[in-house]
């Protein structure tokens, strides 16, 4: 699945430190999931990035078959809405809710009734050989702010495309800066609370 270098020879287990950071090559998203939740456990996730890609959400696919994955939503930008149109199937059968707004940051959040693992990265969900930057925390305070706004970005600015029944947008365009219909708490991520 992740075709990167060993994440444990790269980074200690979350246990040991409660943040870390990495910058080179051979750390992919993916591959970094997977040993978050090795660790966790069966988790919700919640991923932004500025695009995805048919071997991120295949991988992706894979975690949630065998369980690692309790629920998910991701944050896509808008101006790679024609390459995410292409991937709905394989969105549809990763996420729960699929969002598209302005949005360039690629952040990972998983969540379960133990752990809060908050990662902010460079990398797009997709595999290369350029330097990346990635910093691994289990900070309470850091998920709760990100995840604040993730949610907020959700809520605001952003559409949520119904990749489950194919009907295209679920909520109306929220244009940037107007008050989103639904409130944060209408949509808040599974056993979130703030």
């Amino acid at each position: 699945m992740p075709r990167g270098r060993d994440v444990s020879s790269l980074l200690s287990l979350l246990s040991e430190k409660p943040i870390q950071a990495y910058f080179g090559q051979g750390l992919h998203t993916l591959g970094l999931l997977q040993w978050i939740l090795r660790q966790t456990g069966r988790s919700s996730v919640f991923v932004s990035s500025y695009s995805t890609s048919e071997p991120f959400l295949n991988g992706f696919f894979l975690l949630r078959k065998r369980g690692l994955v309790a629920r998910s939503a991701i944050l896509l930008d808008n101006r790679a809405a024609r390459k995410t149109v292409q991937l709905e199937e394989l969105l549809s059968n990763s996420f729960d809710a699929v969002f598209l707004g302005q949005n360039h940051s690629k952040v990972l959040l998983v969540h379960n009734s133990s752990w809060q693992v908050s990662v902010v990265t460079s990398q797009n969900q997709t595999y290369g050989n350029r330097a990346e930057s990635t910093i691994v925390t289990t900070d309470g305070g850091v998920y709760d702010q990100l995840m604040r706004q993730f949610t907020d970005s959700c809520g605001t600015g952003a559409v949520e495309i119904d990749v489950k029944n194919g009907k295209g947008i679920i909520t109306e365009d929220r244009g940037a800066c107007r008050s989103a219909v639904d409130t944060p708490a209408d949509w808040r991520p599974f056993g979130v609370e703030f």
